[in-house]
């Protein structure tokens, strides 16, 4: 894993935080792609794919619990660390900020529940 001045640099396959783990932190991706894996019955379940631009892990930001998920970079990624007192401060300098933010995390609630009534009715 190389640092640069912006972020840390994950080469393809290489586990970015584990399921589980404690977190205190967002991820925002400067380049390359990331899959978000849950474990599920011994199982590895892709989640979701994120690339350049978009976030991950917002959900410690916001909750005290372990991670829910595995990220792990499916090309060379290099992704910024965003801590709490950071994301508080942006906040503030940019209002606007918090609202794209919870906006993203509707969108991504909504294509969830969208897959969970799919499966549950067959792929209806």
């Amino acid at each position: 894993m190389d640092t640069t001045t912006l972020g840390k640099t994950y080469d393809k396959g290489q586990i970015i935080f584990h399921q589980g783990e404690p977190g205190n932190c967002m991820y925002v991706i400067q380049s390359g792609d990331v899959e978000i894996i849950r474990g599920v019955d011994g199982k590895d379940v892709r989640i979701a794919v994120r690339s350049q631009g978009d976030f991950f892990g917002e959900m410690s930001i916001f909750e005290q619990e372990v991670r829910m998920a595995t990220v792990r970079a499916l090309t060379p990624a290099t992704v910024l660390t965003v801590d709490r007192k950071s994301l508080l401060r942006r906040f503030q300098q940019d209002p606007s900020l918090a609202f794209r933010i919870v906006e993203t995390m509707s969108k991504r609630i909504r294509e969830l529940t969208e897959q969970v009534l799919r499966h549950e009715t067959g792929g209806k």
